[in-house]
């Protein structure tokens, strides 16, 4: 599992997906997210504008992402 340290209040989804390196693009992460093929806190989620928060999680192509402060 990898963690994300918030330097803001929260960060976007999409961002979030980059950041993590699962995505090249801000425009893969659009098409993977629209195509409902991504998770927040085990529930699939299709807005790449999608706030995650401290304690959100993400599930994409078998790895889980944690959103810490």
């Amino acid at each position: 599992m990898e963690e994300i340290k918030l330097k803001e209040e929260y960060i976007k989804l999409g961002q979030a997906l980059k950041a993590a390196n699962l995505v090249s693009s801000g425009v893969e992460a659009k098409i993977v997210i629209q195509d409902g093929t991504v998770k927040v806190n085990g529930e699939t989620e299709t807005r790449r504008g999608r706030k995650l928060y401290d304690g959100d999680s993400v599930f994409f192509r078998g790895q889980t992402i944690k959103i810490v402060k």
